[in-house]
Formats: structure tokens, C-alpha cells, sequence
């Protein structure tokens, strides 16, 4: 388990290191004195946790978070318990007041376990293009003043609404500024389908598939909506999905 600090109090930092010795498998890979800095240690490190502060000189943790695309898992550790309701918002695994207590760290580290992807993790992005973006990694959602770090897996559908694209996950429905072509090209094309000119549909969500007008499909899938998938793309549809 690759873990990075992120806190601009040196004797923070120091103290955690300590603590996190009598756990065999987290490795402490980096630490970041602020936002900028680690942003460029995510890039270059790719842990598998963030142990974030939230007030640091520029930005705080949350502002962190929200300029991100991808995050790994988050475990906040703060001097303020103000915070702890916000920080559940934004989906952290769990929230460590300072001074932070041995019995606590471990018992947010146990939650990360089960959640690490049993993979190796893919390449770092090249100059050319950035990492694919797989069903077991998070993405942070912005939409108003909601904010959420949702798992891909648990996304089912994307789609056109305006000049956004609309995210359906659990009852959420929020938008964001991206477009369904930058969207297709991030994504796991094995899981994520392009089914029309509007959808992208998470295959692993259908529930059931229905022969439509003219010899295409239609795709229901669990929680909703239906999906109609367009005549070319039924025909890749069937290719992708027959023996």
C-alpha cells in the first residue's frame, strides 16, 4: 500500500512516519508540504492513499481534491473535527483528529485493503496521452456545491444533456464540463460502450438486452434508465459481445 503525505507541518509529517513503521505494508513513498506539490507527487508516484490535511498555505485539501480528475483513496488527518461531515461528502475513507492515535490510523488503513485492485497498477501516462482510465479507479465529481469520489464501476450510464454530460450513479444524476468524445476515449472501451451518439453505457450494468426497430437493441439497464443503441452500433455491439 503506497501512502502519501500531504501536510505543511514538518513535525506532522514526522509523526505520522512514525506511526505508519509498525505497519508492514504501507510504504510511505513521498510527502507534500501543499497542493502543488502534490499534485506533481500524484503524478509522478501514484499512491494508493492520500493522508491529507485539510489547511494549508493556497489551497486546502478540499480545493485539492476538486482540481484533481483521479484521486486515490483519502484519509484525512486535521487538527479541526468541523470538517468531518464535508470530508464524508467527498467520499474519505475516514477523518483522524490530531494528535492522530495509533488504534485510529489502523483501523483507516484496514479500510483500505479490501479496496486496493489485486492488479498491477497501469503505466504512468505519457506525454502523448494520459492513463486509460479503469472501472476500479475514482474520479472526483464536481456539480454545484455537491461534491463526490465515485468508483467507475459504480457509474452505469453518461449522457449528453446540453453542452454537459450527466454522471448516473447510485440516485445521483449530477453534471460536469466534459464531452461524451473526451469521455470515450478516457474509458475502459472493454467495460464502457458507446451506444448511440448521446450514451455511453457501463456493460457490466445491463440487466437485460431487448431486439428494437430496424435490427437494433435495446438495453435496460439495473436502477434505469433504457438505453437505445443506435444501427451501427448494435452491429458492433453484437460483434463485441458474441463467442
Amino acid at each position: 500500500m503506497k501512502v502519501l503525505l500531504v501536510d505543511d507541518s514538518r513535525l506532522a509529517r514526522t509523526e505520522l512516519r512514525h506511526l505508519l513503521r509498525a505497519f508492514p505494508q504501507v510504504e510511505v513513498v513521498g510527502e507534500a508540504r501543499h497542493a502543488a506539490e502534490a499534485r506533481a507527487c500524484l503524478a509522478e508516484l501514484r499512491p494508493d492513499v492520500l493522508l491529507l490535511d485539510i489547511h494549508m498555505p493556497g489551497e486546502t485539501g478540499f480545493e485539492l481534491l476538486a482540481s484533481l480528475e483521479t484521486a486515490p483513496h483519502v484519509i484525512f488527518t486535521t487538527a479541526y473535527d468541523e470538517y468531518a461531515l464535508r470530508a464524508f461528502e467527498v467520499n474519505a475513507l475516514d477523518y483522524l483528529l490530531k494528535p492522530v492515535q495509533e488504534s485510529r490510523l489502523a483501523a483507516a488503513l484496514a479500510k483500505v485493503q479490501p479496496l486496493l485492485a489485486p492488479v498491477a497498477p497501469p503505466a504512468p501516462p505519457t506525454a502523448e496521452a494520459a492513463a486509460p482510465l479503469t472501472e476500479h479507479d475514482q474520479v472526483f465529481v464536481k456539480d454545484g456545491e455537491q461534491c463526490w469520489f465515485v468508483r467507475l464501476s459504480e457509474v452505469r450510464l453518461f449522457e449528453i444533456n446540453g453542452s454537459y454530460t450527466q454522471i448516473y450513479f447510485e440516485q445521483h444524476r449530477p453534471l460536469i464540463p466534459r464531452t461524451l468524445q473526451h469521455l470515450e476515449q478516457r474509458l475502459d472501451p472493454k467495460v464502457f460502450f458507446r451506444a448511440n451518439r448521446q450514451q455511453i453505457v457501463n456493460l457490466k450494468w445491463i440487466a437485460r438486452i431487448e431486439p428494437w426497430f430496424s435490427n437494433t437493441l435495446k438495453l435496460h439497464l439495473r436502477g434505469g434508465p433504457e438505453v437505445e443503441v443506435s444501427r451501427q452500433q448494435s452491429v458492433r455491439f453484437r460483434e463485441l459481445l458474441s463467442l
